[in-house]
């Protein structure tokens, strides 16, 4: 039996500006603003990997890993 890929999301709080664009568009909700208002990921273990965050980020802050 294989075991379901696992992800990590990074986000460079420095390039953030809290749009919350990648909040929105989660299928799982794993992103949620943080008390600085910006972008983090509340629920990391539920990531699927399927990018959509980073692909909608205007401001490239964020990066989605397969964790190893």
């Amino acid at each position: 039996m294989a075991l379901a890929k696992r992800f990590e999301v990074e986000i460079n709080k420095k390039w953030c500006k809290g749009c919350g664009l990648c909040i929105g568009i989660c299928p799982k909700k794993v992103l949620e603003f943080d008390n600085d208002v910006k972008c983090g990921p509340a629920r990391p273990d539920d990531c699927i990997g399927c990018h959509q965050c980073d692909n909608i980020c205007p401001d490239f802050a964020i990066t989605v890993r397969e964790r190893v």
